[in-house]
């Protein structure tokens, strides 16, 4: 794992490139991701199943065939997923207002609960760790999620 330290002496020496900053980048937001997982994870859900609780806590329903589209993924594969959460009690099945063959899944009040204490948990687990920041660290770290937005296209 790479150190604050070497992170930080990386970025005075080395000259400032998009291939210098990248890769450090990239473990750096790998590492905050794989711990808020791990540490602000209350309910036990893997990745595809947060996120597709995330998605369809955006939309009033959605088919398998739009979630796995929204998710990068294959319908099959989402099938499954969906399987899971409904077998949980979070999500629910039903008919198209208009496609009588179709199958809209969205959150129960289960769901929505579920979601509510992932996203307290992940808010809780990094305000502790933002907490042992300094001020300046702070700042920088505001500064640094201005530009990643931006390089999300945000």
């Amino acid at each position: 794992m790479m150190c604050y330290a070497k992170i930080m002496s990386i970025a005075s020496n080395a000259p400032i490139s998009p291939e210098t900053v990248v890769p450090v980048l990239t473990r750096a937001v790998g590492q905050l991701l794989r711990r808020l997982r791990a540490d602000a994870n209350p309910d036990g859900l893997n990745f595809s199943q947060s996120a597709a609780l995330a998605t369809l806590d955006e939309s009033r329903g959605m088919t398998t065939a739009d979630l796995a589209r929204a998710e990068s993924m294959k319908p099959q594969s989402m099938s499954a997923i969906l399987a899971s959460l409904e077998q949980e009690g979070l999500v629910e099945r039903r008919a198209h207002p208009t496609d009588g063959r179709q199958i809209l899944f969205s959150l129960t009040a289960q769901g929505v609960e579920a979601r509510r204490k992932r996203t307290a948990a992940k808010q809780e687990w990094l305000v502790a760790a933002a907490a042992r920041l300094s001020p300046a660290e702070l700042q920088t770290l505001l500064s640094a999620a201005a530009l990643i937005r931006k390089l999300s296209g945000a």
